[in-house]
């Protein structure tokens, strides 16, 4: 009997660390989010600023203890301080610094972190990526009639037997398909 009490507690306080760190990490979005809706070139104390309004805007809509108030400033003051330093020393872009594919990050995500970084390889990447969807038809999200769907960054063929809503590329993770209506042999 006491360990399945053990247990229950067990699970209970894993239950409560997972809610904590949705909360910690949806709001940890938003904040990263709200530098894309910005101005595009921040100074470092502007950058400061705009921080201090974001943790504080966050402290306002949800209840933060002051401690995760301040792990989330540190949080985003030390990925964004990083991000500057990469870009600034000569990297190249967001995904190198990520070291991740971008399309596996939410657009709110995303866009902050672009919001920051450098316009040149960044205005390289939306190209590229806007060529890919000008070739798609179709998004991940979207609702689509069965058939069979390419991805149009890597030629992944996936087959929906029903209706439903496209995922992301299983082969490649990217969001952008075409309908593929070559007949079947």
């Amino acid at each position: 009997m006491r360990d399945s009490r053990e247990h229950e507690t067990s699970s209970s306080e894993d239950h409560a660390d997972q809610r904590d760190n949705d909360r910690l990490g949806n709001a940890y979005d938003r904040i990263i989010g709200r530098f894309s809706d910005r101005t595009d070139h921040l100074s470092r104390e502007g950058l400061q600023r705009e921080l201090d309004e974001a943790v504080q805007f966050e402290a306002d809509v949800e209840e933060f203890t002051r401690d995760e108030l301040a792990l989330l400033r540190a949080w985003v003051s030390r990925d964004l301080g990083e991000l500057r330093r990469y870009l600034g020393s000569g990297g190249s872009t967001v995904a190198d610094w990520l070291g991740i594919d971008l399309d596996v990050l939410s657009a709110r995500l995303r866009n902050g972190l672009f919001s920051i970084a450098d316009r040149t390889p960044i205005d390289q990447l939306r190209f590229e990526e806007d060529l890919e969807a000008a070739q798609a038809d179709y998004c991940e999200g979207e609702i689509a009639a069965p058939g069979r769907m390419t991805c149009v960054h890597c030629g992944e063929q996936t087959t929906l037997g029903q209706r439903q809503r496209l995922g992301p590329c299983p082969a490649c993770g990217h969001r952008w398909f075409r309908r593929d209506t070559t007949p079947i042999r």
